[in-house]
């Protein structure tokens, strides 16, 4: 409340509140605030992800390419448990960039990060916050993939388990840095130039998430394959990282908000990663049989794709609900903690125009990503148009379901007094990664039965009568 008095400049809604009594509460208000109040339309929300969503479906494409060329490579073949590591650790952009540029969002929208001070002490906090949970997170992933392995009957081999743990730790600590810093020049750029930073952030995240980290995992892994013999090299990871955790610890308690997700925001990340995992086991069991030809390229984009819509919409409700909220309270046009799917997408509230805008994006924007990637592999995918139509639905069905929980799991977080950037975001983009991987498996198990019926000798051919 105290925000909405002393900057409504900030907010966007000067024009809409002068319209109004000066006395008038915008929290008093009977109806939703639509595009008119918010001041975005659907043309302007669309405008301004269009072109980042786009640029990071570049990147998807390019991860998704990546990594049907480095499943080839030794350090793939002989690890099976590398790849069940690639989801959760590729997903990290999802639990902690996004959450990262969510919350800087926020932050600009709200005038946090104008005063240069205020802007220093947000801005090495998060970046600190961000490096611990990668440490920690990144051990997780390691560990959960090699249970999974156990689990599905794949031995163990210690040495193997060392190599995965240090590659997997290296890998988000890198990534976590390279994607954080840039994170933060894209929020406080965009906010100087008046671009809401919630439309664009969180896909440019994606747009290099996806390519850095599957480019460290497959050179760090590489690297400590090679040198696996050695007795010192994967300890010294370990001690590096336990030297520097507390380091970034101290530095992120300079930040109130940044020490209570330190305490209490694990769980999110971690089942997040957990969940993820599930989509690298099914990545891990398609990979090598002949009817998943092609699932390698497409894997990092209909789940990328995914986890940067539902990312986007997030950041977007969750900014909302700061302007015109207070934490435990929803505003009146949100009182309903289960809206409907109608609500979601049919209702005339600024959430639900920003929700049709980004499924109406769903389709072009894969087909844009097939036609690039059956350019470059053509003869490695499936390009007739039964896959294409199956392709296209599951990511619909994908992103509708995301953008729905989307709604319901923000609400239910800040009638809790959660931060919804912390507590959702790493759920949707690792439930993402989830459906994505297994939709798009059944895509492409739909695909080969459907082949096998239309093929002479198949089971839907009719049998040749007796000559």
């Amino acid at each position: 409340m105290e925000t909405r008095q002393r900057r409504p400049e900030e907010l966007g809604l000067l024009q809409a509140l002068s319209a109004r009594s000066g006395a008038d509460s915008p929290r008093a208000a009977p109806a939703p605030p639509g595009p008119e109040l918010s001041g975005e339309t659907a043309w302007c929300i669309g405008s301004q992800v269009a072109l980042p969503f786009l640029l990071a479906g570049l990147g998807l494409s390019g991860a998704g390419l990546l990594l049907h060329y480095f499943q080839h490579w030794p350090v793939f073949t002989e690890m099976k448990d590398l790849l069940t590591l690639v989801p959760p650790l590729v997903g990290l952009k999802g639990n902690l960039e996004m959450t990262l540029a969510s919350r800087l969002s926020t932050a600009a929208n709200t005038g946090q990060v104008d005063d240069p001070q205020e802007q220093y002490r947000v801005v090495s906090s998060n970046l600190a916050l961000v490096q611990v949970q990668a440490a920690v997170v990144g051990l997780l992933a390691a560990v959960a993939a090699l249970l999974l392995g156990l689990a599905s009957g794949q031995g163990l081999d210690v040495v193997e388990a060392q190599v995965l743990c240090a590659s997997s730790v290296l890998t988000a600590s890198l990534a976590a840095c390279a994607l954080g810093t840039l994170m933060v020049c894209i929020v406080v750029g965009a906010r100087k130039l008046g671009v809401n930073p919630d439309n664009i952030a969180t896909p440019i995240a994606a747009s290099l998430g996806d390519l850095i980290t599957l480019s460290l995992l497959a050179v760090v892994s590489s690297f400590f394959y090679r040198h696996r013999d050695s007795q010192y090299l994967t300890p010294l990871v370990f001690v590096g990282f336990a030297a520097l955790t507390p380091a970034c610890v101290l530095v992120a308690k300079q930040n109130p908000p940044v020490v209570r997700i330190l305490k209490f925001g694990w769980f999110p990340i971690v089942l997040a990663m957990l969940v993820s995992s599930l989509g690298g086991l099914i990545l891990n069991k398609t990979l090598s049989r002949p009817q998943f030809r092609g699932m390698a390229v497409f894997a990092p984009i209909i789940c990328g794709v995914g986890g940067n819509l539902v990312a986007i919409q997030t950041s977007r409700i969750s900014t909302h609900l700061h302007l015109w909220g207070t934490p435990g309270v929803l505003p009146l046009w949100m009182k309903k903690c289960w809206p409907n799917p109608c609500s979601t997408f049919c209702s005339s509230e600024i959430n639900a125009t920003s929700a049709r805008v980004l499924l109406v994006l769903v389709v072009p924007g894969h087909l844009a990503f097939f036609s690039i990637v059956s350019l470059l592999e053509g003869q490695s995918v499936p390009s007739e148009k039964t896959f294409v139509l199956l392709y296209l639905l599951a990511g619909l069905v994908q992103v509708t379901i995301l953008l729905h929980l989307a709604d319901v799991a923000v609400r239910l977080a800040w009638r809790r007094a959660l931060d919804p950037d912390d507590h959702c975001i790493p759920y949707l983009t690792g439930l993402g990664d989830l459906l994505g991987t297994g939709l798009l498996a059944l895509c492409f198990l739909a695909h080969g039965l459907l082949r096998t019926g239309v093929q002479p000798g198949g089971p839907l051919d009719p049998a040749p009568g007796p000559s």
